[in-house]
């Protein structure tokens, strides 16, 4: 197939400062795609015709399917692959459909800027996003890029990092990086200015953490206080162990049914999956929203409803885990044949008609069975003594 989409990445030093092969994708494109930005960057004379993006975007992509082997061009910022429109429209026509053309992205422009090493950098974007999401990424000695939604997130990204004890981080927001009026201004969060900044922005994040500073681990196991619970919570050695056999891998997608306060499902996501966490209660539910955002994991997706009705309508699972409801037979195996070939299935249990139910899926179709029983040391009178507690049996399988 000859390219027929071209993705051309602009700076902010506009059309002008391309390399001669992008100028003339554009000089000869019959159509071009792009915000209204970009496309004010087109001459006047320009003969193309100018489409700007439709709202939801998947409606442009949609109708760029009837203009395949004309010459369309798409007019992005910077590394179109970058968190960029390159990515989706690489994921709906492929590479043998597109040419695409980066620029210096934003990072790259920041980090040159600030002689901070890209590779050490965690680089992460707020645009049509959470703010919520910045809370996986904050640490001591961190370093950030972040690219922003508008002039107004520097001062809420301030204020998220003295909610969480980080007020010392130096922050520097570069304005309008690779323009003429680029500009850049630097203060620590306890002492940012409130004022908005131009819409077009990057910023930078010196993580400094005081000594109340929230800083978790992305490796399973995160404290029991990390999460607010009304005592549906898989506990800290239990959730380790039942992550550990799920073996979440980026990019893949977890049910956690009966989710309780969906601790499980959060974790996944920290180690860098998607999920989506079914709870019949909505009051847990409320609960799981909470966790998710303090905790880093604001995509998490929420289903209210029992399972394995609440099943029916979602996305196929890499990996499904049953912490509640267990007891019910139709659920286990209903998750079973939901999962791909080498889908992986871990269910817990503390109840006798929990473990039956176990003990039928380990005979059935094989895998581990284990018991895991904990015990913590708690005072007796002035002394110390063991308090096990509640033995869990958990199974696991991959399918075959």
């Amino acid at each position: 197939m000859t390219p027929w989409l071209s993705i051309i990445g602009v700076g902010a030093d506009g059309i002008g400062a391309l390399p001669a092969p992008a100028r003339i994708l554009i000089d000869n494109a019959e159509i071009v795609i792009g915000g209204a930005r970009h496309l004010a960057m087109l001459p006047d004379g320009h003969p193309a015709e100018r489409q700007g993006w439709a709202s939801p975007i998947s409606e442009t992509v949609t109708a760029m399917r009837k203009l395949e082997g004309r010459h369309v061009v798409v007019l992005a910022t910077g590394d179109p692959m970058s968190y960029g429109i390159g990515v989706t429209l690489g994921r709906a026509f492929g590479p043998n459909a597109m040419t695409v053309l980066p620029a210096p992205g934003a990072f790259s422009l920041a980090a040159a800027r600030l002689c901070w090493a890209l590779h050490e950098t965690d680089c992460l974007t707020l645009h049509g996003r959470p703010l919520a999401a910045l809370n996986l990424f904050v640490r001591p000695g961190a370093r950030l890029l972040i690219l922003s939604e508008d002039g107004s997130t520097p001062a809420q990204i301030a204020a998220t990092l003295r909610d969480r004890g980080y007020g010392a981080s130096v922050m520097t927001v570069l304005e309008n990086i690779g323009a003429d009026d680029e500009s850049a201004r630097s203060a620590t969060a306890d002492d940012w200015n409130e004022a908005p900044t131009a819409d077009l922005n990057t910023v930078a994040v010196a993580c400094i953490g005081s000594d109340r500073a929230l800083a978790y681990s992305r490796i399973a196991g995160l404290p029991d206080e990390a999460f607010t619970h009304d005592g549906q919570l898989t506990k800290r050695v239990v959730r380790a162990a039942t992550l550990s056999a799920l073996a979440p891998q980026p990019g893949e997608f977890l049910w956690d049914v009966g989710a309780g306060c969906g601790s499980v499902a959060i974790e996944w996501m920290r180690a860098g999956g998607w999920a989506v966490a079914i709870e019949r209660s909505p009051e847990r539910c409320t609960l799981i929203a909470r966790n998710a955002a303090m905790l880093g994991a604001p995509m998490l997706d929420i289903v209210t409803g029992a399972a394995p009705d609440a099943l029916a309508d979602l996305p196929p699972p890499d990996a499904v885990f049953i912490g509640g409801g267990v007891s019910a037979r139709p659920l286990a195996e209903a998750c079973w044949a939901a999962l791909p070939k080498r889908g992986r299935l871990v269910a817990n249990a503390v109840t006798l008609e929990g473990e039956s139910v176990l003990l039928s899926l380990h005979e059935k179709r094989g895998g581990a069975l284990t018991r895991i029983a904990v015990s913590e040391a708690t005072p007796i009178g002035g002394l110390r003594g063991w308090q096990p507690m509640r033995p869990v049996t958990q199974f696991s399988a991959v399918k075959p």
